[in-house]
């Protein structure tokens, strides 16, 4: 059984699942620094609940999270995450309850003949331009969002980080850089977005 240890939170790691990589730690570091003790959070994307655990360990906050992959709820769960295994929103009632949404999103470019076979797949498919999941994640997070609420995104520079930035301006949005890291290849963003009241 491999585990992760990490600021506080003990990980366990499983098959067919996303093992958490520099995107992840980016993305709890910045979690902890902008989430606050009592915030109802949700994390979309779960996996391994790695981001869920570490911000757990370090802050009182009401934490729910989903997973479209079966092996990566059952992971979570295993870790103490509360998950609802379903497509991003859609096992969430429709009603603006969280104060901060956090959501490491399937950034890759992934033509049909890069797709990885099985459910790990959609840890890492972002459609043929990297923005599919990013998109579906935008239109539908203001529904679940309090007034004043947050998110926090992880993209990546090979989706395009301008582009997501004025997107998330369109639908409401006061963004900042949260986070960031240069990789061989790429540079991981995290973006904080505040909900214009």
């Amino acid at each position: 059984m491999v585990k992760i240890k990490y600021k506080g939170a003990c990980v366990i790691l499983a098959d067919d699942v996303y093992e958490p990589a520099e995107d992840s730690y980016l993305l709890a570091d910045s979690a902890i620094r902008y989430t606050k003790k009592g915030m109802c959070v949700l994390e979309i994307g779960t996996g391994t609940g790695f981001v869920s655990s570490v911000l757990l360990a370090n802050i009182d906050v009401k934490l729910t999270a989903t997973d479209i992959n079966p092996h990566a709820a059952l992971c979570a769960r295993s870790n103490g995450i509360e998950v609802i295994r379903t497509d991003m929103f859609d096992g969430l009632k429709a009603k603006p309850c969280f104060d901060i949404i956090i959501f490491n999103a399937p950034y890759l470019p992934t033509s049909e003949n890069e797709k990885i076979p099985g459910w790990l797949n959609y840890a890492f498919d972002g459609g043929s331009d990297g923005h599919v999941a990013v998109e579906r994640f935008l239109n539908d997070v203001c529904t679940y969002l309090v007034p004043n609420g947050m998110i926090l995104m992880l993209v990546s520079s090979l989706t395009g980080i301008k582009n997501v930035i004025s997107n998330m301006k369109l639908i409401g949005f006061d963004v900042i850089i949260a986070g960031r890291k240069k990789c061989f290849f790429e540079e991981l963003v995290v973006l904080l977005g505040k909900r214009c009241s």
